[in-house]
């Protein structure tokens, strides 16, 4: 990532389960006392994802944790929210997402000049042999990377 952002949260599950074939940076339109659970890391999203209604963006299945020192006027945790992104972009999402077996999935949550921004992934599904067979490949690519620094020690 560039300079001045801070991230926030990683969904690396969503990189074992599906195949990302694109992905976009938005905005997350939040309340107050959201930004500051996010300044927190208080966020959950095992199974968020997003979907695109009336060429809007929103996300659904992320909990915010409740601010514990705001007043009475907290905000719901588990409330759809909106992505902001380009009329462009979002045409492009839906024509996307039309198509059999594809999804969006938020990949990652950051602070970027102090806005929240979400990375989406446009996913497609993983089979179980995918999933093997990245597993078989990143133990290879292990392998020969230790191989590789126990020939230059031996120097």
């Amino acid at each position: 990532m560039a300079e001045g952002v801070k991230i926030i949260a990683v969904n690396r599950k969503a990189r074992h389960d599906y195949a990302v074939d694109d992905s976009y940076e938005c905005g997350i339109e939040l309340l107050g006392t959201e930004v500051k659970s996010f300044r927190d890391g208080k966020i959950s999203f095992p199974d968020a994802w997003a979907e695109v209604v009336n060429n809007e963006v929103w996300l659904r299945s992320l909990r915010v944790a409740e601010n514990p020192f705001s007043s009475i006027f907290n905000h719901d945790p588990d409330r759809k929210k909106r992505l902001l992104l380009k009329r462009d972009e979002i045409k492009r999402i839906k024509r996307k997402v039309e198509e059999k077996g594809y999804t969006l999935i938020p990949l990652s949550f950051y602070f970027k000049r102090g806005r929240v921004k979400v990375e989406l992934g446009l996913c497609k599904g993983k089979k179980s042999f995918d999933k093997r067979s990245d597993i078989r490949e990143r133990d290879v690519k292990r392998d020969i990377e230790r191989d590789f620094r126990q020939g230059l020690m031996k120097r």
